[in-house]
């Protein structure tokens, strides 16, 4: 089963990797992958066989537009290899038990973040450099202290097929399924984070056109000082993607040994993923999948990648284009839904020259018709076309504000604002954006202590600046229960509306009891006498 020691090797250090990884859970899967894997004659785990297991394979992707997947298909056929190379001692023959087992407890056991992020960029470095394109990172690792000191540089077109290998390795753990009908060639637009990367890094970064297009001609190096600050900052759960990686390959290994059956991946029909044509592209999802430290749930998920039929539709609650724009319209699709939500919105302004922006809100509850701020917490984002998260700073609770006018209320002197506004104070928001959803103001950052400072839209100044809205849209994180409460909370509110709007006929005898007989007799002689009848 894979559990003896291997020749030689002695049983102190067999255990001591074993009890590593039982720590993390991971024993049994490694048993059964290891049972898996290893010829039964030499209880060893042959090198290619190993490969095979974290080979992502690179079919149709040089297809893509974009000329860097060529290189991302070359990179990708080495990196099985070089994940054996880094991780996994081969000995004579093959590799042993325990090294398996240790080889998997440097990937996904119980490390630092930088030293995840180091075993990540040192997978990328020797795949890029056996597939023929090197790049100019180096790595020195203090056994001691297990940490990883990295130095050198990585071009912007490094950096764009890092993210995409990221991405796949995402794809791949998430639905294996899916993953193997994903759509030919299909790539995210991971151009907002990398330009995120260059104005956070590159020295010139001031002299980059924000707006450019086409960035694989642009010549810019990202330090790796700096670059490690941005991933542990702006991305951090992006060395998750390798190791969740390397675990959901051992757990194919057994799947593909144990199924006879053909896969039902080719039984899944062709319907468009859910976010489709959104403000929520799958790049999109994916960076805000990576910048929240909080556990996602799979309902979001679903909106990073390209599954046919995969329901995301259950998730987008609101979208302007499609239920129609202003407070009204809004409140209608997202009261009653009690969890944690997203907000994206379009527009543009003369200072960006007409071009669109997008920027976004993530909340930890749904919204609530206030006239002061409320919440707990929260998380601004620049989204297109730069990436940046402006987290919590811990001084304010100014969180949402998000106020409906009332039909029936009393005279106000002085009413609220009816909006939207996250962060600053009433009157001085951050972010407002107006009843009609035609406008919205954002401010510099110094009239808010709520969120972190940053700027949320390019070239902003410290004037306040008015934009015309294009689009809004809301999605809830909550997953299915919360998602099935807002419904069930729906059909009561549509009963007691329908309730109140019903009126019983059958207490009124004839016509000439019934009060529309009365209004209209009232109308046409209201100066008559009228007598109740005792």
């Amino acid at each position: 089963m894979g559990a003896s020691s291997s020749a030689g090797q002695p049983p102190s250090e067999q255990q001591a990797a074993e009890a590593l990884a039982a720590s993390t859970g991971a024993l049994p899967l490694l048993q059964k992958a290891f049972s898996s894997l290893a010829d039964p004659q030499t209880n060893l785990i042959s090198v290619v066989s190993l490969q095979e297991v974290f080979n992502l394979g690179s079919e149709n992707l040089a297809s893509a537009e974009n000329p860097l997947a060529d290189r991302l298909s070359k990179v990708l056929d080495y990196l099985g290899r070089a994940v054996v190379d880094v991780f996994f001692m081969v000995e004579k023959g093959g590799i042993s038990w325990t090294e398996f087992v240790k080889g998997y407890t440097k990937c996904c056991g119980r490390i630092s973040s930088s030293v995840a992020l180091g075993n990540l960029l040192k997978v990328f470095a020797l795949s890029s450099e056996k597939a023929g394109f090197p790049v100019a990172l180096g790595f020195e690792c203090d056994e001691e202290d297990q940490e990883i000191t990295m130095s050198g540089a990585l071009s912007v077109n490094d950096m764009t097929v890092l993210l995409w290998m990221c991405w796949l390795m995402s794809f791949y753990s998430f639905d294996l399924e899916a993953w193997k009908i994903r759509a030919s060639g299909d790539l995210p637009d991971v151009d907002h984070l990398v330009l995120s990367a260059v104005e956070s890094c590159a020295e010139n970064a001031s002299s980059v056109n924000t707006w450019e297009s086409d960035l694989s001609g642009l010549d810019v190096q990202l330090p790796a000082v700096k670059l490690k600050s941005w991933f542990t900052t702006t991305v951090p759960q992006i060395a998750s993607c390798f190791s969740k990686f390397v675990h959901s390959g051992l757990q194919n290994s057994i799947r593909s040994k144990d199924k006879a059956e053909p896969s039902s991946a080719s039984e899944v029909d062709g319907t468009s993923n859910g976010a489709s044509g959104t403000l929520l592209t799958h790049g999109r999802a994916w960076a805000f999948s990576l910048s929240m430290r909080s556990t996602i749930s799979e309902d979001f998920l679903k909106a990073c990648f390209p599954i046919p039929g995969n329901g995301s539709d259950d998730i987008l609650l609101y979208r302007s284009s499609y239920h129609g724009k202003g407070m009204n319209r809004f409140w209608s699709n997202v009261e009653g839904y009690n969890g944690p939500v997203l907000i994206l919105i379009s527009a543009c302004s003369e200072d960006t020259n007409d071009r669109r922006w997008i920027i976004g809100v993530q909340t930890q509850q749904g919204f609530e018709n206030h006239d002061s701020f409320y919440g707990s917490s929260g998380c601004l984002y620049a989204v297109s076309p730069v990436f940046h998260a402006f987290a919590a700073s811990g001084k304010e609770k100014n969180f949402i504000y998000s106020h409906l006018h009332l039909s029936g209320k009393a005279y106000e002197p002085k009413p609220k604002p009816v909006g939207i506004g996250f962060g600053g104070s009433i009157g001085n928001e951050r972010i407002f954006m107006d009843e009609d959803f035609a406008k919205i103001i954002i401010r510099h950052h110094a009239v808010d202590k709520t969120y972190q400072h940053g700027s949320l839209i390019p070239n902003q100044g410290f004037l306040p600046v008015e934009a015309a809205v294009f689009s809004v849209e809301v999605w809830g994180l909550g997953g299915r229960s919360i998602k099935a409460q807002q419904d069930s909370h729906k059909k009561r509110e549509e009963l007691f509306t329908e309730q109140r709007r019903k009126v019983d006929l059958k207490t009124f005898s004839n016509w000439e009891d019934s009060p529309e007989k009365m209004m209209m007799d009232m109308m046409s002689n209201p100066n008559a006498v009228r007598r109740e009848d005792r």
